[in-house]
């Protein structure tokens, strides 16, 4: 059995939801402990896990938000309906993050083999996290023009270490959403985003079938790891949003970055 790939499987199940960063967690994993894989198939395999347990999760929401979208193709009372802009919210979050996410994407793949500027991430996303107690929460609900400010966020958390959940959540709360609402918009539009960028991996490397055989053997395994320690960790991350504990993180993050600054000046 790969031990490494059920690791790394665990490793993105429990720290993708939680404001820790995963690629962070994920190439920090492959410098020190030595192991080495594709550089983005399998981490994209990892993403695709927590994005089915992210549906699974919101399964609801995102039915009775598709269908509010949708009627409003068909009713003009139906675009006043929270499905309409929350749709239309996503869309915009969508294209921003992809046209961001895109001009980042051989930088990001350079960062994820420097221990350094993976701490410098984690480091960044641990200061976001310390001054998110200091905003002010609102009570207000997705708009359209909430999925640039969003998207934006999402699409500086293609770099390893800093928090993609962090940043979409915290610049969610920053623009006036209410926790639950921002909690909710944060992994409905990481949805798209997973899908759209395995698709574009897929096609850089020469098709579906060449992704397939560029992955580890036995990487189901470590899907499979991902997407239940995933869903467990989406139950403990609404709890600690709603309770507006998210700061708490932000020390580990400080801690682990500064850890890893330090181990990779020695050498070590």
């Amino acid at each position: 059995m790969n031990f490494n790939v059920i690791l790394l499987g665990f490793i993105q199940g429990v720290t993708e939801f939680l404001p820790v960063s995963s690629s962070g967690h994920l190439a920090l994993a492959k410098i020190f402990l030595g192991i080495e894989m594709p550089p983005l198939s399998y981490d994209l395999v990892l993403h695709i896990s927590t994005a089915m347990a992210t549906i699974i999760f919101f399964f609801s929401d995102i039915l009775d938000l598709l269908t509010g979208w949708s009627r409003g193709f068909l009713s003009a009372d139906s675009r006043r309906s929270d499905g309409w802009s929350f749709g239309w919210a996503v869309i915009l979050g969508t294209l921003v993050t992809g046209i961001i996410g895109i001009s980042l994407k051989n930088f990001a793949e350079v960062v994820s083999q420097n221990s350094l500027m993976v701490a410098l991430g984690l480091i960044v996303t641990g200061t976001v996290l310390l001054m998110s107690r200091f905003i002010k929460i609102g009570f207000g609900r997705v708009r359209t023009s909430d999925g640039f400010f969003v998207g934006i966020a999402q699409a500086i958390a293609v770099l390893p270490g800093i928090s993609r959940s962090c940043m979409t959540i915290i610049s969610g709360l920053s623009i006036g959403l209410s926790k639950e609402e921002a909690f909710r918009f944060s992994f409905i539009l990481s949805i798209p985003a997973i899908f759209g960028a395995t698709l574009l991996q897929s096609f850089e490397l020469g098709g579906w079938n060449n992704f397939i055989t560029a992955l580890p053997a036995q990487w189901y395994l470590g899907a499979f790891v991902a997407f239940f320690s995933g869903i467990i960790s989406l139950i403990i991350l609404k709890k600690i949003v709603l309770s507006s504990k998210w700061w708490i993180f932000g020390i580990y993050c400080l801690v682990v970055g500064f850890y890893v600054v330090f181990v990779t000046y020695l050498g070590v």
